[in-house]
């Protein structure tokens, strides 16, 4: 629980403006449900609030996220994701795909061109966890060139490993390995 209030804490640094606890001076934060739902399920409330937050910046950057790199990457990325268990039910391969097609920022891309890498990855990583993941880490690393996309790259990531309301040690292990890739701190995603 404390490592989503964690990543809550340093999204929040990304965006202070959609800052929810304490936010008097912004102003902005007035125009939520108002009043309770802040109860028992909090904790719940703010993974999704956090994965709404990295959509919202990925969709903010969209038009910069067109790059076949990006598109490469945030493949792989959720590829390793997926299978940071070791193993993926087909049920879970669908889930991922709807979540990867319906994606507002890879709908840049066509959504056969991301299923066919998606699945390549992960058949790869099924195949042989270890070579999979360095091929799928190789791939990662080509977007670290810029520093937006590398970003959004891990944002993509985040969003898929949060998009069940839990966030594995796998997962969490799978996204310091992309940070590590592409060269950012993996506490900046709280991970």
């Amino acid at each position: 629980m404390a490592m989503w209030d964690k990543i809550k804490d340093q999204a929040k640094t990304f965006q202070q403006s959609q800052g929810t606890r304490g936010a008097s001076g912004s102003g902005q934060g007035s125009h939520g449900p108002a009043g309770g739902g802040r109860t028992g399920t909090s904790s719940g409330g703010s993974k999704a609030q956090l994965i709404g937050m990295f959509k919202s910046q990925l969709a903010s950057a969209k038009n910069e996220l067109k790059s076949g790199a990006y598109r490469d990457a945030s493949m792989a990325m959720c590829a390793l994701v997926a299978a940071a268990d070791g193993r993926v039910e087909p049920s879970e391969r669908q889930r991922v795909e709807e979540l990867i097609v319906s994606n507002e920022v890879l709908q840049n891309f066509p959504a056969d061109q991301l299923r066919q890498r998606f699945n390549q990855h992960v058949d790869r990583l099924l195949a042989n966890f270890e070579q999979g993941k360095a091929e799928a880490l190789q791939v990662i690393a080509k977007a670290a060139k810029k520093p937006a996309e590398a970003r959004a790259v891990v944002q993509t990531g985040m969003v898929v490993a949060g998009a069940d309301g839990s966030f594995e040690p796998s997962e969490q292990y799978a996204i310091r390995e992309a940070c590590t890739a592409l060269n950012i701190p993996p506490s900046e995603f709280g991970v």
